[in-house]
């Protein structure tokens, strides 16, 4: 088993630079690129919502969580997207696989826990042609910033979890602009590039009680202080052949290479709140809100008169349906049913619209084996963006799937027979 999970793990490492480029997006191009989702793709088919402690998963968007883990959990997740985007004159079509997540949770107690682990944080990756055979400009851009964390959850009494969570962020991104002309002899390209690297920080709650005996009331909370993270800045300037018919550069002439400034993008101050009920291994549905200071965002090296920030908000409710947890005979009785939907204001503002987005979900959660090892599928339709103002409207299809892999006892516990 420790082979196989090694080798999982490899695969993960090497293929960390690909799981930056998952957006196919030309919202993208703004900011430090469109976030990732945070969560597990268990918290996904609910719409994003997190307020539950699990015994068997990690929650990665509350640390507090890890207070409630009773087993080792290693947890590999990727998805795949299909995006048709459209403009009021003209649409297309993409596709993006990749990681989502890799890390591993383990309980040091039965109320201590702790997870580390390496998420893609931001993604950066559009392709955008505009002009003719005489006279085009042609803008691409790619990279992201990657998150490793260690989080630690504790139950401080019975239903009352605290914990906190450090992570360092690194990554690059690169912006090229290529301007092509066909009455001059060679055309030019600007490549910008920042590597980034800095901390954040997370802190949450969690408590759950008992009412009319056999239900649950479940509240959360989480808080991101606000941190900054330092962009180390570089240009460079080049004369260029570059073939319209490939769409691609064919040499490089001429190239000057610019320092540029440091600069710091802030991590606004986030806060979440949520608020669920149901019964343990049978049903549960719950609400979520978030709040973002992200009015304090900008964009890195650059500044658009058509482009601004302001505080964003997410509406998230979901839930989950076991129709029976202990059954031996009926497979598809011990699957959980999860649903989920949610409503993102996320902050950008370009010609003063709103870039909103929004999507409902739906998963499975599929026993493997006989222990409490299982498989999660997530299928998630949604829209991003607008076509007013000349602006891209985005409609996207999304498959995911994860591996939580669970041990059956936990590792403290100590072998009864050699």
């Amino acid at each position: 088993m420790i082979k196989r999970i090694l080798v999982v793990v490899l695969i993960c490492i090497t293929a960390s630079a690909f799981a930056q480029e998952g957006n196919s997006s030309p919202y993208s191009f703004y900011g430090l690129g469109l976030s990732n989702f945070k969560g597990s793709i268990e918290n996904q088919a609910m719409g994003g919502i997190s307020i539950l402690g699990d015994s068997i998963h990690t929650n990665f968007r509350n640390p507090a969580g890890y207070g409630a883990l009773k087993l080792t959990n290693f947890t590999i997740a990727g998805s795949h997207r299909e995006t048709n985007l459209e403009t009021n004159t003209e649409s297309g079509s993409n596709n993006s696989t990749t990681i989502d997540y890799l890390s591993l949770a383990f309980p040091v107690s039965k109320r201590l826990g702790f997870g580390f682990g390496l998420i893609p944080e931001t993604s950066v990756d559009y392709e955008i042609i505009e002009g003719n055979d005489n006279a085009l400009s042609h803008y691409s851009g790619d990279g992201g910033v990657n998150r490793v964390f260690l989080a630690a959850g504790l139950e401080l009494f019975k239903g009352f979890r605290v914990g906190a969570e450090g992570s360092y962020n690194f990554g690059s991104i690169t912006n090229e602009i290529i301007q092509a002309d066909a009455d001059q002899q060679y055309s030019v390209r600007e490549i910008d590039r920042s590597d980034i690297a800095g901390l954040t920080y997370n802190l949450g709650l969690q408590y759950e009680t008992t009412y009319a005996k056999r239900y649950k009331l479940y509240t959360s909370a989480t808080f991101q202080p606000e941190t900054s993270l330092t962009l180390e800045n570089q240009r460079s300037l080049q004369s260029v052949i570059y073939s319209g018919l490939d769409r691609a550069v064919v040499s490089v002439v001429d190239s000057q290479d610019f320092s540029l400034a440091d600069t710091k993008s802030i991590v606004p101050n986030t806060y979440s709140f949520g608020l669920g009920t149901g019964q343990v291994n049978k049903w549960f549905a719950g609400g979520q809100i978030e709040y973002s200071e992200t009015s304090k965002s900008s964009n890195r090296s650059f500044d658009f008169t058509n482009t601004s920030y302001e505080d964003s908000f997410k509406y998230r409710l979901g839930g989950y349906f076991v129709p029976d947890y202990n059954s031996i005979t009926n497979y598809w009785g011990r699957v959980t049913y999860r649903l989920g939907a949610r409503y993102e204001e996320t902050g950008l503002l370009i010609e003063n619209q709103s870039i909103d987005e929004f999507g409902i979900s739906f998963g499975l959660g599929l026993p493997l084996g006989r222990g409490f090892s299982n498989a999660n599928l997530t299928f998630e339709y949604g829209q991003r963006g607008t076509t007013t103002a000349g602006l891209v409207k985005e409609d996207f299809f999304k498959v995911g799937l994860s591996l939580s892999l669970n041990p059956l006892r936990p590792w403290f516990v100590p072998n009864k027979y050699n």
